[in-house]
């Protein structure tokens, strides 16, 4: 039985909570180990959706993340493949890499977090506060990965700064993809929920300084996990 067929046939049902989360890693798991080779094609989104007892949405999502970390491609018309084993040193979210992103978001969203903080209307922190409350609630990874987007778009508006706002909307699909990707690999969105209320509170408090170090604190602890997922300092040159 080869490893494609042997890894088919054992069936895994998971739970709907977390299903993203629990097929990506799964998935990432049979292809480091090399139960599924490099070169294999996956099985098709109907196919794993039966081996998983989910639906194919879910399935679809996990493959984004997959791809996201460079593990597998997308060959329109011909399905997926399985890429390399090992995640790519430099990852690329379409026009942006990690290293880009890690880079320039401190001296982007810190002062912007901080100018929002000085001049934010009420109507601008009632709609940062509902967008936290309705992360809390948030169960499904992708609504959370839109709602993350917009949080971050919305504190770049209220910053009243015009540059600061289009940078964030320019980069919106590429920090998407990271975020979707670094909460697929380490779970990281309760605490993400509490970081995002602790700026928050600092906007709301009219704090500059607080709000850019929480903000800048907040997206250190998003350094880490890519550089935990990649192997490697993304900020730093590829020895």
């Amino acid at each position: 039985m080869s490893g494609l067929t042997d890894w088919l046939s054992d069936t895994s049902p998971i739970s709907r909570k977390n299903a993203a989360e629990a097929i990506f890693e799964d998935l990432r798991s049979a292809i480091t180990s090399g139960r599924l080779a490099v070169g294999t094609r996956l099985p098709s989104e109907a196919q794993m959706a039966g081996r998983y007892g989910v639906s194919r949405p879910i399935i679809r999502e996990a493959l984004r993340s997959l791809q996201t970390l460079g593990l597998t491609q997308t060959r329109t018309g011909s399905g997926t493949y399985v890429l390399t084993a090992s995640p790519n040193p430099d990852l690329n979210y379409g026009g942006y890499s990690s290293r880009d992103l890690i880079e320039a978001r401190p001296f982007i969203e810190g002062p912007a977090a901080g100018w929002a903080a000085l001049r934010r209307s009420e109507q601008q922190l009632a709609a940062l506060l509902a967008i936290c409350d309705e992360m809390d609630r948030q169960t499904d990874p992708h609504q959370w990965v839109l709602l993350d987007s917009g949080f971050h778009s919305a504190i770049a508006e209220a910053s009243g700064n015009a540059v600061f706002a289009k940078i964030v909307a320019d980069a919106r699909d590429a920090l998407m993809q990271q975020s979707e990707l670094v909460n697929l690999m380490a779970g990281r969105r309760v605490a993400s929920n509490i970081e995002h209320r602790q700026i928050v509170d600092a906007i709301r408090e009219g704090s500059e300084e607080r709000a850019r170090e929480a903000m800048e604190a907040h997206l250190g602890e998003v350094k880490q996990v890519v550089t935990t997922i990649i192997g490697n300092d993304p900020a730093q040159p590829l020895q």
